[in-house]
């Protein structure tokens, strides 16, 4: 199975660049584009890092710490919710046990 790959033109800090990528992906790349053109004129505009490559290193850092952060935030939503189950299921053991023992 081939996937049709387009070039795509991507604008950040007012600079183009063309990426290649599967066309149905097309419209994630571009929102991807999008959020780190946002992230990197937020941390230019501070004034506080100067240069381009400094900018996207910092808009970099801020992103994979937002990235560790979401992961975090979801696998303690999964422990939660397994917990949450193992209870339900215990109550529902035990109460299919108490069942059980007054139907004898």
């Amino acid at each position: 199975m081939s996937e049709d790959v387009v070039a795509v033109a991507v604008r950040v800090l007012d600079k183009e660049y063309r990426v290649a990528c599967p066309e149905d992906e097309r419209d994630e790349l571009l929102a991807s584009a999008r959020y780190l053109n946002d992230k990197m004129k937020e941390i230019r505009d501070t004034g506080k890092v100067i240069g381009a490559d400094r900018v996207a290193v910092m808009a970099a850092l801020n992103i994979a710490h937002e990235l560790l952060l979401s992961k975090s935030h979801k696998d303690d939503y999964a422990q939660s919710i397994t917990n949450r189950i193992k209870l339900l299921s215990n109550k529902i053991d035990a109460a299919l046990v108490n069942g059980k023992q007054i139907e004898l």
